[in-house]
């Protein structure tokens, strides 16, 4: 079992990434677990953060690292929240915060405006030098919900309303939420990219 730091304090990406590397042979060990503190985000995109993250991680603790930098885009928002997603009510992390924050800002706003989409972006590097990070990216498109509905999942989960099963993150069964999510989808990138390397 290759043993990687995920560059994140956040359970609900650790326990989601986990899940979907069961099969793969690596076992993510999150970086506050080997006292990695968190890395000031300071790029001006989610791959430029997702590599921050991982070099940080790696550095400290010698060990390869997977930085994944995510947020919430909405059209009508000009892309806001973006980079600014976890953090969009001024404390990271605050989920209900944030979400009460969109739900102001989108006040009166027309369901068919609404649209959004979650943009995941992962960065894999065996040391904190590497030249040549792997990238992969993924998006879920949807729509931002009047109202939260839901209890699963974490961050905006419910208030994004994935059309095709017409149910927001949080109502999703976990599985099918890994599979379609951008996470999801930017790992499963990830994974094919890793397929005949000795990584």
């Amino acid at each position: 079992m290759r043993r990687i730091v995920l560059a994140s304090g956040n359970r609900g990406k650790l326990a989601e990434l986990n899940a979907l590397l069961a099969d793969s042979g690596i076992a993510l060990v999150a970086q506050a677990e080997l006292g990695v503190p968190d890395a000031e985000e300071t790029g001006l995109s989610f791959v430029e953060n997702a590599i921050l993250k991982a070099r940080h991680a790696a550095r400290l603790t010698g060990l390869p690292a997977l930085g994944d930098d995510s947020g919430l885009c909405v059209d009508a928002l000009g892309g806001a929240p973006g980079l600014y997603s976890a953090r969009y009510a001024g404390r990271h992390g605050d989920d209900g915060a944030n979400i009460a924050r969109l739900l102001r800002e989108l006040a009166g706003v027309p369901q068919a405006q609404r649209r959004a989409h979650f943009h995941c972006c992962i960065a894999l590097l065996a040391h904190a030098d590497d030249p040549a990070p792997l990238i992969a990216e993924g998006r879920w498109h949807g729509r931002i919900l009047e109202a939260p509905r839901g209890t699963r999942g974490f961050g905006y989960d419910p208030v994004f309303l994935d059309p095709a099963h017409d149910a927001s993150a949080a109502e999703l069964d976990p599985a099918l939420k890994n599979r379609i999510s951008h996470r999801g989808r930017a790992l499963a990138a990830l994974r094919a990219r890793l397929a005949g390397t000795d990584f």
